[in-house]
């Protein structure tokens, strides 16, 4: 495909809207930059390039910054903020992160969220009172919120080093092409999706923050995907034969809200009647139709499991009510009448896209891909409006209104899938369920140490999450193990070979396996995090990551300079309990 065709197709998408947030030109002059390279393409110099402006790019941006790096991020819709803003994801966390198992910088902007509702909302007085308020009193998250507040705190977090020329924002860019020497990354190239016009971005280091880990094809870094083998990893949930090709489903969100009496019922979307009649094929079996109630058990896919649905109820128990499970405004919480309505967002089993696969795909194939998705979501919406069962015994919630405005798109949907796997850097060291997951470690541990998940000496922060893994485009149905609470180790932070290219996504050394609890918003923002302090610190001691990590005391130095920027690297005693 060619430059121009590509250009039309990513601006096709209806995603992108807007122009960069600093003006290129003001950026360059305060690098004395702004050259032309060979083929008269103008050259922007940074000490860090980012690529992907998602929860790992902006944490990985601003503890550089913090640290007295200048920064180029560049991203492809016209949102930063990844699965908080553009992917309509509210955070997934664990019960312990109001007090510990997260960085500072991340309670920082957990604190700030709420503040922004404090002070800009009519929240009720019960709601004030709260320390720990959650805007969406949801199931899953401890702080649902509407992805604009996650957008607005993270510019204003950004706003003083975009105004002192320290950090340039490409939103609406693409990446289309690396210059490498050796092992060593020296510059990207560029594409504005909206004007059209190229930029070089040349820098010391480089970190790949993308969604699916596209700098490590464009820059020659080894990567693997999909499955491994029990044979390769040893771990108890691989597969018996490895499958590159085999990835977790993806989903594009949506929000809604609800208002009884009304009809917002949309116009019937042109895959409905395959998506209302298909049955996926799965192994384990799935229970049921795609767009039903019903789906596998998360820690049994043999075992069928109801869905509760109603939007007029506080609960639909025993059952779980789909309104509440991802719900980011509960009306409630708010002066009454102030919201007409609860909202909550659509990332549900029923709106999960495993039918295709976006890693190593054309532009086109993956632009046909998520448009599949889309058909699958709006099914999903129609469905719910027109045939959802109801307590009364009718059929349809025709109140359901599609909320095209919280996630800022035309159609209503997220500007960018929710992508929960990735190309994975072949790193130095690779993270194994026998290091995390509770059952492998009962079989590879002594009994005491296998209280406890692996500790790793160069542990750069922590986390907790199920290895959550969806159904997959291969068929295989979604798998749910339990796990200790773990450590970040540094070697999976840093590729075999290449030198100045660091991942800050869900393209870690991870297996197939662990990415499913590697991949959560606290555990992304602990990664960029702790990889724009190592660029830093790289720099500083002019040694690369891979010579740090090496000599103990380097290490040990690094390590103690993270914890004091709020870096946590190990969980305290018996918080678990």
């Amino acid at each position: 495909m060619n430059r121009k065709n590509f250009i039309e197709l990513m601006v096709g998408s209806g995603a992108l809207i807007s122009a960069p947030l600093i003006s290129i030109q003001s950026f360059a002059q305060t690098e004395k930059g702004g050259k032309k390279v060979p083929g008269g393409i103008e050259e922007l110099k940074a000490d860090v390039i980012i690529a992907g402006g998602g929860v790992g790019g902006c944490a990985a941006a601003m503890s550089a910054l913090r640290n007295g790096l200048k920064v180029i991020m560049t991203e492809e819709t016209d949102w930063i903020g990844g699965q908080l803003t553009q992917q309509g994801v509210p955070p997934d966390e664990h019960q312990w992160i109001e007090e510990y198992g997260a960085t500072q910088l991340y309670r920082d902007f957990r604190t700030a969220i709420r503040k922004f509702y404090k002070t800009y909302y009519p929240v009720t007085e019960e709601a004030l009172s709260i320390e720990n308020f959650n805007p969406g009193s949801g199931n899953v998250s401890r702080i649902g919120h509407e992805p604009r507040v996650s957008l607005a705190i993270l510019n204003q977090m950004f706003a003083p080093y975009i105004a002192a020329g320290r950090l340039l924002i490409l939103t609406e860019s693409k990446i289309i092409s690396a210059e490498k020497s050796g092992t060593q990354v020296k510059s990207l190239h560029t594409v504005m999706l909206r004007t059209h016009t190229d930029y070089i971005l040349s820098a010391p280091y480089f970190i790949d923050a993308t969604e699916l880990g596209e700098l490590l094809p464009l820059t020659g870094t080894a990567f693997v995907t999909g499955s491994e083998s029990k044979k390769e990893t040893g771990e108890l949930h691989a597969l018996d034969v490895a499958d590159p090709d085999n990835n977790q489903s993806f989903t594009v969100c949506f929000a809604i809200d609800y208002l009884p009496g009304e009809n917002h019922t949309i116009q019937k979307p042109e895959q409905y009647e395959h998506w209302r009649t298909y049955h996926p094929k799965m192994t384990p079996p799935w229970p049921a139709k795609q767009l039903s109630l019903f789906y596998s058990s998360p820690f049994k896919p043999e075992e069928p499991k109801e869905l509760g649905f109603n939007p007029e109820a506080k609960s639909t128990a025993p059952l779980l009510n789909l309104w509440t499970y991802r719900r980011i405004i509960h009306k409630n919480n708010f002066r009454p009448g102030f919201f007409s309505s609860d909202i909550t967002i659509v990332n549900w089993p029923q709106n999960d896209y495993y039918n295709g696969n976006l890693i190593g795909v054309s532009e086109k194939e993956f632009k046909a891909q998520v448009e599949q998705a889309k058909q699958l979501s709006l099914s999903l919406l129609y469905w719910m409006q027109s045939e959802a069962p109801r307590p009364d015994g009718g059929r349809g919630w025709p109140g359901i209104r599609l909320r095209k405005d919280v996630l800022g798109t035309e159609d209503g949907l997220a500007k960018y899938p929710y992508i929960r796997e990735s190309r994975r850097i072949k790193a130095l060291f690779t993270i194994l369920e026998e290091h995390v997951g509770k059952e492998n470690r009962e079989l590879v541990a002594n009994p005491e140490e296998a209280k406890k998940a692996a500790v790793f000496t160069d542990s750069v922060g922590v986390g907790y999450y199920p290895i959550d893994l969806h159904p997959s485009n291969k068929g295989l149905n979604q798998l749910n193990l339990q796990v200790l609470q773990f450590q970040i180790p540094l070697g999976a932070l840093i590729p075999q070979e290449t030198e100045n290219l660091l991942p800050a996504c869900k393209n870690i050394g991870t297996t197939h396996i662990t990415n499913g609890c590697y991949r959560l918003h606290p555990v992304e923002w602990n990664i960029g995090e702790s990889v724009g302090i190592l660029v830093a610190y790289a720099i500083q001691k002019k040694l690369t990551p891979r010579e740090i990590h090496a000599d103990s005391n380097l290490l040990r130095d690094f390590q103690q300079l993270i914890r004091s920027q709020g870096v946590e690297t190990q969980w305290p005693e018996d918080s678990s309990k």
